[in-house]
């Protein structure tokens, strides 16, 4: 028998009692990828994408499914994925085997439109009627935690930032950004891309980028092209530091990027000269040239020069 619950903020907005298995001998098939096309269920329930949530939706199975196999294993723990829509990648990720799905949608119509793939989910689906910026996926169900996300532009970095401070409870997270975001992510000292977002994701994780995917693929499409990268979040930061005083210390380089260090830094509560002998980082060089571990060491002397003998 079909139950429904009311919709409440953090509860589950459908549950439904696993199907009966079928009679020996009967063909089966997967109900969810019995499910009628999204575009049916976009049309069924007037899901125009809505600028103000930063929604394209993804439509293109393969493509979703390359997203989800991306994550690796989902047949243990939970998969959180964020701002499902109509259900694209949701259906991916079932399809592909996920054990525990929880999908944080804030867009109400998206929450009635994914009732239908709840039923055909066999209680491996979960639906939160939450703001994703609110939310605390690092606490949600079992182990091994990871994160699925086709993310809105708009609150994309705001998302990876928050969730940085909570990496160790995911074992992976597998993102889509506007292509010039991941390349930040994902750049090297040297390159034209690299910033604080790159220090700072790769102080907590190593970071690939997947694969780009098209404006086409997506309803509407964007006016950029998107990447997918994934996050192995370390067990410990490789290079031990403070983290507000990496924070401190990347945006008073990057602040004044086109500058030597040695005025760069000027804007910390510590004398420059200082702070880059402790560290010994090269005082005329420039912040798009140091390794990660090199803030980290900057971050460290900060620590100690504030702290004080």
């Amino acid at each position: 028998m079909e139950t429904t619950n009311p919709v409440f903020r953090g509860q589950p907005v459908h549950n439904v009692s696993e199907s009966p298995a079928p009679a020996p001998g009967t063909p089966t098939r997967d109900p969810v990828a019995a499910l009628p096309p999204l575009r049916e269920i976009i049309a069924q329930h007037g899901l125009a994408a809505r600028r103000s949530l930063g929604q394209h939706f993804l439509l293109d199975l393969e493509l979703t499914r390359r997203i989800a196999r991306a994550a690796g294993d989902l047949s243990q723990g939970t998969t959180i994925e964020i701002g499902p829509g109509p259900g694209g990648l949701t259906r991916a990720l079932l399809i592909e085997g996920a054990a525990k799905v929880i999908a944080i949608e804030r867009d109400e119509r998206c929450v009635t439109a994914l009732e239908t793939l709840v039923d055909a989910s066999r209680q491996r689906l979960e639906v939160l009627h939450e703001d994703a910026l609110t939310a605390v996926p690092e606490t949600m169900s079992d182990t091994p935690r990871r994160i699925v996300a086709n993310l809105p532009y708009n609150i994309a970095m705001p998302l990876l930032m928050k969730w940085l401070d909570h990496s160790t409870a995911f074992s992976n997270l597998i993102l889509m950004f506007q292509r010039e975001v991941a390349e930040r992510i994902v750049a090297q000292p040297g390159s034209r891309t690299y910033g604080r977002p790159s220090v700072m994701v790769q102080w907590h994780c190593s970071a690939r980028r997947l694969f780009d995917l098209p404006a086409r693929a997506f309803v509407p499409p964007p006016k950029v092209v998107s990447s997918v990268i994934m996050l192995t979040p370390f067990a410990t930061p490789p290079y031990p530091a403070n983290k507000e005083d990496l924070k401190a210390v990347t945006a008073a380089a990057f602040g004044q990027r086109r500058k030597m260090l040695r005025t760069a830094l000027k804007s910390l509560p510590v004398d420059s000269a200082e702070l880059l002998d402790i560290a010994e980082v090269d005082p005329t060089a420039r912040a798009e040239t140091l390794e990660v571990a090199e803030f980290a060491a900057l971050a460290r002397a900060l620590t100690a020069l504030r702290e004080g003998p």
